[in-house]
């Protein structure tokens, strides 16, 4: 695995892990879930249940695959080791990916707004600077504008072990 998915692995647990005390738990997605969706509030009831769900989803599948001692919890050890796997993964990732980036999106015209895309990744729990730089990779338009497709096929990269020099490694270190 490329230390630059290490590294992205290694963030994503500290975000899901929402309630802070280390390891992640079925409460940590329900906490980031809720933390995204108040952000959402514009964005169609279905689109909101279909993210909230993919969030249960991810938290079934990692329980499922990761938690080797079956205590209902995921230690960073647990998690690390696996969670970049694209073949467990995979489907869990497109879902996710796919249900993120629709809540960008809440006019449904294909286009998400920079000050959307802040909010939602300020809401995950990202920081603003490294946001900016990963919506700028994504090479906005004109009007400042990134389409739907580009950011889920981003999410979904970001979950891909065998790529470096991707999009989301902005999220882990800003570029010099």
């Amino acid at each position: 695995m490329r230390d630059e998915a290490v590294r992205r692995a290694a963030l994503i647990f500290k975000l899901f892990d929402a309630n802070g005390n280390g390891v992640l738990d079925p409460q940590d997605f329900g906490l980031v879930a809720d933390r995204v969706l108040v952000v959402a509030t514009d964005s169609a009831q279905e689109d909101r249940q279909t993210f909230a769900g993919s969030m249960h989803q991810w938290w079934d599948v990692l329980a499922g695959a990761l938690d080797a001692d079956n205590d209902g919890l995921i230690s960073p050890q647990e998690f690390e080791a696996f969670v970049l796997d694209p073949e467990r993964f995979a489907p869990t990732a497109d879902l996710f990916a796919n249900a993120l980036a629709t809540l960008g999106d809440p006019d449904n015209d294909g286009l998400i707004e920079r000050t959307r895309f802040l909010d939602l990744m300020i809401a995950w729990g990202f920081d603003a600077p490294n946001i900016h730089a990963l919506f700028d990779a994504f090479e906005p338009d004109a009007a400042d504008r990134i389409t739907v497709t580009a950011w889920a096929d981003g999410i979904r990269d970001y979950y891909t072990p065998g790529l470096a020099g991707i999009p989301g490694d902005r999220l882990v270190s800003l570029p010099v």
